[in-house]
Formats: structure tokens, sequence, C-alpha cells
């Protein structure tokens, strides 16, 4: 009888262990800020820049204050975030022209980042799913 009841007590705690910790969770703000988000992937496909090109990035404050690198040009503005969804209103960018691929990428980042998303946190990963893109990005360790 005894055996049992450990083994009945044992079985919440291996499937538990077993459960993969890395599941997406609705982003809380405390987790999106204060962080430097890097894009990895749009629309589940890896980036591939060519040099000197840089992977736009997202740096988000803890007042939601917002600035980062689109593709090409500067960004900055203030982040609003509502139950799981997050946006940048009224964002700024400085004006270049740059060549293809890096105003493709940075016009769809901009139009996501200006669109509400859905924003869930797995891990050291960020994924937006806005209306049109997912963008996904990795935490900056630095």
């Amino acid at each position: 009888m005894k055996k049992r009841f450990l083994a009945a007590l044992a079985l919440p705690v291996l499937l538990a262990a077993c459960a993969n910790n890395n599941t997406a969770q609705v982003a809380s703000e405390q987790a999106l800020t204060n962080n430097n988000w890097v894009l990895t992937q749009v629309d589940s496909k890896a980036l591939n820049l060519p040099e000197p090109m840089k992977a736009p990035n997202l740096e988000l404050g803890a007042d939601l204050n917002a600035n980062g690198l689109a593709g090409c040009n500067r960004f900055f503005g203030q982040a609003e975030y509502k139950e799981g969804k997050v946006r940048l209103d009224k964002m700024g960018m400085t004006m270049m022209a740059c060549p293809e691929p890096a105003m493709a990428l940075e016009n769809t980042f901009a139009q996501t980042l200006s669109d509400w998303s859905d924003a869930t946190i797995s891990g050291n990963q960020l994924t937006l799913k806005g209306a049109e893109h997912t963008l996904t990005f990795e935490r900056d360790a630095k």
C-alpha cells in the first residue's frame, strides 16, 4: 500500500519535470521591459543579412520607452502593452534611403511594431505575431 501511495505522489512530480519549460507564455509587461531584443526571424525564416547590415533590434525601457535599429534607420517611440498585446505608438524614425533588402525588412519590422501584436515569451525568445507578419527576437545577453 505504501509503495502505491508513494508512486501516486511521485507521478505528478515526474510529469512536471518532463514537461517542456520553454513553452511560449503570454509576455507580461515586466518580462518585456529592461531588455534588448534582437530580431532573428521574420515569418519563421531566419534572417540572412548581407554585410555590413546588422539585425534590427528593439530595446524596451522600464517605462516602455522604445528605441533601436529597424534595419537601416534608427527608431524611437512609446510602447503600449494591453492584455498580452504590444505596439509602438507614434514611432519616429530617421529617414535614410537604404538598399534592399534593408528597406523591405525595415518596412515589415516597422509595420509589425506599429500595429497591435500578440507577444509571447519562451525562454530568451520573444515572438510578436501581428496581422501580417511574425517577428521572432532573442534576448541580447549584454
